[in-house]
């Protein structure tokens, strides 16, 4: 393996996680967790909420000790080398690192301060960073007037003060609207495009469809799958069929009556009044006889069609819950069989 004598000769992954346990109290957060990530890459941390992504986060920034297991950021251990791997990496939490009485333009260069920048560097950076997000008509305001879109890119953008060999980004565009998510990923895809390796942990299943080159979905502390986003598509194969049941009481009916057309149990959305079902390779045939038992029983849909798997049909057949939905939380809005069940299914 490579030496990391300095910044330039580090030829190996950009991320390498082994083994990484991590307990609090008796609440085991982390069990025996395995990724990697190449240099200038990306890599998708998915998981419900509670399932251990944000403590693999602070574990890889620093912010927390794995209990056992080995982490290197560039070649450099997280436990023996905290100082150097603070010094190659930009982190965006959950939570904006913005001081709200400052305005945009002293939080940049309080940050660049943090990293020892000389001022002529500091001001240079802060103005490149104004400009690229959009912020500078805003920057001599408190940013505590700025709105949630506004204060999620400066945030970023503290991040990248230091120009980061190494960006980690714990879900960034939640609570943002939809034109600011747009452009939240298009300053994503501008970063990976200058050779920034990224870890990107978000519930957002289309994010990570758009932006990673690999994806690791992590429950219970643990990886249960990993690969493409192609890749993962393709374990759970073939066509699926989705419609809306217009009688909101009868979704359970018409569920039972295609029940038996689908390779695993089908997905009810309640909140949403849908029904979707895995039919392997026989979409056409699957989508008549479903008209057909649908029409036999006077049930009437909308919507009703055949598409391939989404990332979303992945993360559910994976875990059995979606993406919002913290560990232990009842299926209100979704229902499945068992996750043994599904696992045999895959």
């Amino acid at each position: 393996m490579s030496s990391p004598n300095d910044a330039g000769t580090w030829k190996g992954p950009a991320i390498l996680v082994e083994n990484v346990h991590k307990s609090f109290g008796e609440v085991r957060a982390l069990s025996g967790v395995n990724l990697m990530v190449e240099q200038g890459k990306v890599l998708g941390l998915l998981g419900p909420n509670g399932a251990g992504k944000t403590t693999v986060v602070k574990i890889l920034t620093t912010l927390l000790k794995p209990d056992s297991g080995r982490v290197l950021v560039e070649g450099r251990d997280v436990v023996r080398s905290p100082a150097a791997v603070r010094d190659i990496i930009g982190l965006a939490g959950q939570s904006a690192a913005i001081q709200e009485d400052l305005t945009g333009r002293e939080n940049l260069d309080i940050m660049g301060r943090l990293y020892h920048l000389d001022s002529e560097t500091r001001r240079r950076r802060t103005n490149e960073l104004l400009e690229r997000f959009d912020l500078l008509d805003a920057a001599d305001r408190p940013t505590k007037g700025y709105s949630g879109g506004m204060q999620r890119r400066l945030d970023l953008a503290l991040s990248l003060v230091a120009l980061p060999k190494v960006l980690f980004l714990d879900e960034p565009t939640t609570g943002l609207d939809p034109r600011s998510r747009l452009g939240m990923w298009e300053v994503i895809r501008e970063l990976v495009a200058a050779g920034t390796t990224l870890l990107l942990t978000t519930q957002y299943l289309d994010e990570a469809d758009e932006l990673a080159n690999q994806i690791v979905v992590i429950d219970h502390g643990k990886v249960i799958a990993a690969g493409t986003s192609t890749e993962l598509k393709n374990r759970v194969g073939g066509d699926v069929i989705q419609f809306e049941v217009v009688e909101r009481s009868r979704l359970g009916e018409a569920a039972e009556t295609v029940k038996s057309l689908s390779r695993s149990e089908p997905v009810i959305d309640y909140e949403g009044g849908s029904v979707s079902l895995w039919v392997g390779n026989n979409g056409s045939h699957a989508l008549v006889e479903t008209v057909r038992r649908l029409d036999s029983l006077k049930i009437h849909t909308e919507g009703l069609g055949v598409r391939r798997p989404s990332l979303d049909d992945v993360f559910l057949s994976l875990t059995g819950h979606g993406a919002d939905e913290a560990e232990g939380s009842s299926p209100a809005r979704r229902r499945r069989g068992s996750r043994r069940h599904q696992k045999e299914n895959l």
